[in-house]
């Protein structure tokens, strides 16, 4: 999954539609590694998303807003100084590399027209964004500094010469015109294997280009140069001139390809792959589309998984501390379950005491209380009388009965809290968007087990919690509660007494509410919906997830319980599977 020189290469097509008439109009930085410019062009504003972040780095438009900072990193203030107001006059994509160059005129305090670079490099962990002059090709700045104890060979500073990222022995494949040009390159280590020389000679190929190369050619990935017929590595070159083909006619196609079984997206690019086949395609109209797509959950997690990082561990260590008292509550109860062979002693002893001459260390007697009636060693306290040592059997005894209700109790306590926290743990694995974090985080604050101020109320007062709703294949509407709070929320506050209820059964999972019509619910909805349940679910990855079901009118909210916690009865169950390959025609709506 990575965005290649061919997706750049498209990428700089559609955003050459910013050229002719273009105004730079406001300038964010809504994360530390990232960029986003306000563009009016056309009579049209853009949002134009530049990326550095090491996972997915990027570049294209979107269509959303994104929540800035109250105060603007340096870096910001920087560009906005130097690219405020200004004009793109060029935007091109040197060799087929990684990386995009905006040309930028503005005019500076002294209104004299000054040229800029705003250079983004999307290359993994090592991508950047870096404002050059491009009179002295000296750098103004980067949105990530690299000095030399980072990097040796090339250092990324204020007042350093910008350099290209080394390319080393690759060469531009847009340049290549004859098969034995591409031979001669494509072969200089016949000790590598097919795959890893294309990628490996090529800018701009990636592994997922150069799988397709392979399977077009009917080459086996793995083969080594030296064990490739000319034959078929003129098969290969044939491969390669229809792909550089497309390129250089610009015919794009931008596709995701999903698998349905589990619901994941598998890859994108702009070429449609034949090696991928066997997935679902789904196509866009432009690049930015495809990758807005591809990345804004998965962007969204990966800030969220980040932004909950502390919050996990400390819920995890809780979580271990809970299952050790577990374990020591289990050891006291196996102790306190033998309070009856204190009390057993105590009677023997008392009904033996005329064997009982002095200060013996133990007495032994016949159990009487036993069937087959065996001899029995009682050990005795010297310090004691006989009567005494009797009480002292009876004392421990009263102390061991009494411990087994209290240890009873503690661990109900115990389990309860385990639940909860399983059930926290999920509920931000399940977070689509940081309110909903926030809304756990405040959860957690009231409830004393973290830190915070859990009395303070959303800024978003008037703003609506974000569900997650469904539509099933045959029209009902399904919501679910992707945290505690929300939970509650669709409940008891969104459902109708006679809304059907859903929740797996015995492990943390999501409310689920399936909206009855006039006509009640059909067979279809409450499988789609069940499905759902179990997919939001601790039992996501399980393939017979057993889900209960019940009318809302039958779900009671206990009083004093934490968020999220209810009973239930007159329910009925159905078993899905836990993934969503079973219910294709459901949708997400808004």
């Amino acid at each position: 999954m990575a965005l290649d020189g061919l997706v750049i290469a498209a990428m700089v097509e559609e955003l050459q539609k910013l050229l002719p008439i273009n105004k730079i109009e406001k300038v964010y930085q809504p994360e530390i590694d990232e960029l986003l410019l306000h563009i009016r062009a056309q009579g049209r504003n853009y949002k134009l998303l530049l990326s550095a972040d090491s996972s997915y780095p990027r570049t294209h438009f979107i269509d959303h807003s994104k929540e800035n900072p109250a105060a603007p990193p340096n870096f910001c203030m920087l560009l906005r100084k130097h690219l405020q107001g200004g004009r793109i006059i060029s935007i091109t994509q040197p060799e087929m590399e990684r990386m995009i160059i905006f040309n930028i005129e503005n005019y500076d305090e002294l209104n004299v027209l000054k040229s800029k670079k705003l250079i983004i490099e999307i290359m993994g962990k090592h991508s950047n964004i870096i404002l050059v002059d491009s009179t002295s090709d000296k750098i103004i700045d980067s949105i990530k500094r690299v000095p030399i104890d980072v990097s040796r060979y090339r250092q990324v500073l204020p007042g350093l010469t910008y350099q290209m990222p080394p390319a080393g022995d690759k060469v531009n494949p847009l340049t290549v015109e004859t098969f034995e040009e591409f031979s001669d390159r494509l072969l200089k280590d016949r000790k590598d294997k097919i795959l890893k020389a294309i990628y490996g000679t090529f800018t701009g190929i990636s592994p997922l280009i150069s799988r397709e190369l392979c399977f077009l050619s009917d080459i086996e990935e793995n083969t080594p140069l030296l064990g490739v017929e000319e034959g078929k590595l003129r098969d290969l070159y044939h491969s390669f001139t229809s792909i550089i083909e497309k390129i250089k006619t610009k015919a794009f196609n931008p596709s995701i390809y999903i698998d349905d079984a589990t619901d994941k997206y598998i890859d994108f690019n702009v070429l449609e792959l034949q090696h991928l086949s066997i997935y679902r395609l789904e196509t866009f109209e432009d690049v930015s589309g495809m990758l807005e797509t591809f990345y804004r959950n998965r962007d969204i997690r990966e800030r969220i998984k980040q932004k909950s990082q502390d919050l996990r561990k400390n819920l995890n260590i809780k979580l271990d501390r809970l299952y050790n008292k577990i374990e020591n509550l289990q050891k006291d109860l196996e102790r306190a379950q033998r309070a009856e062979e204190y009390k057993v002693k105590g009677d023997l002893i008392t009904s033996n005491l005329h064997l009982i001459k002095g200060r013996e260390e133990r007495i032994s007697v016949i159990n009487y209380y036993d069937a087959e009636m065996p001899e029995v060693v009682i050990e005795l306290d010297q310090k004691l009388s006989a009567s005494q040592n009797a009480q002292s059997y009876y004392k421990q005894y009263n102390k061991y009965k009494t411990a087994v209700s209290e240890v009873h109790r503690q661990m109900d306590i115990t389990t309860d809290e385990i639940s909860y926290i399983e059930e926290i743990l999920m509920n931000i694995e399940h977070s689509t968007h940081i309110s909903d974090l926030e809304e756990i985080q405040r959860e957690l604050s009231e409830a004393g087990i973290i830190k915070g101020k859990g009395g303070r109320k959303q800024k978003e007062q008037g703003k609506k919690p974000k569900f997650l709703r469904y539509l099933s294949s045959d029209g009902y509407e399904i919501i679910i509660g992707k945290n505690n709070q929300q939970n509650d929320e669709i409940t008891f506050k969104l459902a109708s007494k006679n809304d059907l209820w859903l929740h797996v059964k015995d492990i943390p999972g999501s409310h689920t509410i399936l909206k009855v019509k006039e006509d009640g619910y059909s067979k279809v909805a409450l499988f789609e919906a069940a499905t759902l349940a179990a997919y939001y679910s601790k039992g996501r990855e399980s393939t017979k997830v057993a889900v209960d079901y019940t009318p809302r009118k039958n779900v009671k909210k206990p009083s004093g319980a934490k968020a999220g916690m209810v009973i239930y009865d007159h329910y009925e169950t159905v078993y899905v599977d836990g993934s969503l390959r079973d219910i294709k025609g459901v949708r997400e709506i808004e």
